[in-house]
Parts: C-alpha cells; sequence; structure tokens
C-alpha cells in the first residue's frame, strides 16, 4: 500500500507506512529561527558551509527561496536527523524543493537506515503538493534499485588534502601548467589583496562580468555575493591579483570548521599571461594549510567539462563522482536555463548593466 500523508498539525506531517507498522511523525521546521538547526550543524560530521544558516539566509534574501528542514524531532526535542531544502517557487521553471539551490552538495544529515523514512515522505508530499521535483544533492549516496530517486545530474567533486607538508602539497602540484605559471606569477610583482570588503566584491563583480561574458552565460546578481558576505561573515574571503592596480584575477572562498570551499572564480582575459588564478590558488592552499584546514574544498565539474576536471587535476586533487537525485522520474532531466545558444549568444555582447539584469532575472528562477 502506498504511504499516505494526514495532516496533524501546521507543523506535523504523520506518514503512514504499511499495516502493522507505527506511523513516523515529521515536521518542518524554519531553519532561520528555530535554534535547534544551528545546533545541528555545529556538531554534524556530514555538514558543510551549504547547510548553515548564513548559507540559507543569504538565498531567502536574494532570491526570495523558502527555506525549511524536514525533521522527525518534535518541536521539543533535540534535533538529531534533518534533511535541509528551499523551496523554490516560479511560473517560469515551476515549485520545486531543492536541498539546497546553488550549492555544489548538500548532504542530508542521516544516516543510511534513516534514508527510506524521509524520502517516503518527500516523494508523497510531491504528489500531493503538485511540485514539480525534490531534488537532494549528496556527496554519497547509493539510491538503489528500488527507491524512488533517480538520478538528474552527474558531476565530478575535487578536493585537496592539506595535511600534507606544504612542500610536499607544492611539489604535486603539475610541474609546467602550475609550477611553472606560479613562478612566472612571481615574476611579474602580482599585487595581493584579501577579505570581504565592499572594494573587494566590487574588483570581484566586474572580473565576474567579464568572465561571464566570455563563457556567454548570465551572471549572478551583485546583491548575492553582498548577501553572502553580510551573513557569512569573515568565512567568506575575496584574493585579488593587481598588476599596476588593475584586478586581473579573483577567487571566492568560504571556510568551514576544516575545510575551505573554492565557490567562485573570476578573470580578465587580457592578462591570463600573467598567470593569476593558479597563482591565488597558490596563496589559497598555503594560507588555509596555515590556519590549520585540512581539506580544501574544489568544488563541482561538469561531468562533460574536461578541461576544467584536467585544471583541478593539475592541483592534485582527489575526484569522485557525485549525483544529484530527483522524484519523480519524469523530471530527471536538469533545468539549464542559460545552455540555450541564442542566449549563450546574446550574452557574449550584453552591455553590463542589461547583462546584470538579466542575470538578476533568471537565476530567481533557476535554484
Amino acid at each position: 500500500m502506498p504511504a499516505r500523508l494526514e495532516r496533524s498539525s501546521s507543523m506535523r506531517t504523520r506518514l503512514t507506512r504499511e499495516p502493522g507498522t507505527a506511523p513516523m511523525a515529521l515536521y518542518t521546521i524554519d531553519p532561520l529561527t528555530d535554534r535547534r538547526w544551528d545546533e545541528l550543524v555545529a556538531v554534524h560530521p556530514n555538514a558543510s558551509v551549504f547547510h548553515q544558516v548564513g548559507w540559507l539566509r543569504a538565498l531567502a534574501v536574494t532570491y526570495g527561496y523558502k527555506p525549511i528542514v524536514a525533521t522527525d524531532a518534535s518541536p521539543s526535542d533535540e534535533l538529531l536527523r534533518a534533511i535541509p531544502f528551499c523551496k523554490v517557487e516560479s511560473w517560469i521553471t515551476g515549485t520545486r524543493l531543492v536541498s539546497v539551490p546553488f550549492a555544489d552538495h548538500c548532504t542530508p544529515l542521516l544516516q543510511e537506515d534513516e534514508r527510506s523514512s524521509f524520502v517516503d515522505w518527500l516523494c508523497t508530499e510531491c504528489d500531493r503538493r503538485g511540485w514539480k521535483y525534490v531534488e537532494l544533492r549528496p556527496l554519497q549516496w547509493a539510491a538503489g534499485s528500488i527507491s524512488p530517486l533517480v538520478a538528474s545530474s552527474l558531476y565530478w567533486f575535487h578536493t585537496l588534502d592539506l595535511t600534507s607538508s606544504l612542500q610536499d602539497i607544492f611539489r604535486s602540484l603539475d610541474k609546467d601548467s602550475i609550477q611553472r605559471r606560479i613562478r612566472r606569477a612571481e615574476r611579474e610583482g602580482l599585487a595581493y589583496e584579501k577579505g570581504c570588503s565592499e572594494h573587494l566584491l566590487d574588483d570581484f563583480y566586474r572580473l565576474l562580468l567579464k568572465t561571464r561574458r566570455r563563457h556567454q552565460s548570465l551572471p549572478q546578481p551583485r546583491a548575492w555575493f553582498r548577501n553572502l558576505a553580510e551573513n557569512l561573515g569573515q568565512s567568506l574571503v575575496v584574493r585579488v591579483a593587481r598588476k599596476n592596480g588593475t584586478p586581473v584575477a579573483a577567487l571566492l572562498t568560504l571556510r568551514f570548521r576544516d575545510t575551505v570551499v573554492y565557490k567562485y572564480g573570476c578573470s580578465d582575459e587580457r592578462y591570463h599571461h600573467l598567470a593569476g588564478i593558479p597563482w591565488l590558488f597558490s596563496k589559497v592552499i598555503e594560507e588555509s594549510k596555515a590556519e590549520g584546514a585540512k581539506l580544501l574544498d574544489f568544488g563541482r565539474t561538469d561531468f562533460e567539462h574536461d578541461s576544467l576536471r584536467r585544471f583541478k587535476d593539475q592541483f592534485g586533487t582527489t575526484s569522485q563522482q557525485i549525483t544529484y537525485l530527483r522524484y519523480p522520474s519524469r523530471a530527471a532531466k536538469p533545468i539549464h536555463t542559460t545552455n540555450h545558444s541564442k542566449l549563450r549568444r546574446v550574452c557574449s555582447f550584453m552591455p553590463d548593466a542589461l547583462l546584470t539584469a538579466a542575470g538578476t532575472l533568471a537565476y530567481r528562477h533557476m535554484g
């Protein structure tokens, strides 16, 4: 008999399973106001920067998404198991539940034997509410042949172990593509600045516009980065390389516990010969290790993006495949709003103001 849902209160959904088994009560809470979510993220071994309230609040403020957390803990219980989501409502791309938008990964904070009850709840809620789909973005999750979840997107995920000596880490960098280019940048006398000030965010965003236009894709809204900086505080760092005062490359990283996450990078094509991006990565590695970080998360790479995968591999990273999961199966095809050829061509010659406005409109519907 398929599972069915009975609304018992505004906060609780009771999942009734097969005859003879006890029903499981699941609740939804607001992670922006319920302190138990912060407490769980602080201690759970699978938590990441993308689980943090700061990331969820930035999504809510920038795009209007509604963060929610599904849990089996009643309002008076300690939170031990949960999955964070954002409800994305769009008249263009439909209403769906995503865990969580614009995150490279967001593993459900569950043990393996706890997954089936939560998945049953998600699928039943999706059917009952008429959502287009629900999506999970775990680092590791074997859905199994009987699971209603199906693969929707496949990526490479790259990490660099920082527990070795700094000398060993730099020896593992590709000698020609990375080591030689770092030395080139040092000979060129590039200036370096890091922080999260408004002027660094401005330099970063101007370079981001150049990069997105070069790649024929829309930029994230400026407000997204401002809201990330406001809500993540000192864990967000922008690093900028300059030549004679001109910004030539920038990286934006996030820190959570002993992991540093590379999230965004951008550059001015006219100065690529100065090797600003490899040089900035060398700064990230050196400083992260000095500050006690044990892992550098290089983020995800589209499975077919061979050149970007090779670039990350040249830093001595370890890669694994990660799979995003969706229900229902008919929604398995991912949404790629910016990949249409006509839109890509238009992006290449839009003025900055129009490109930014188009990105602000589009990202609200992407999630």
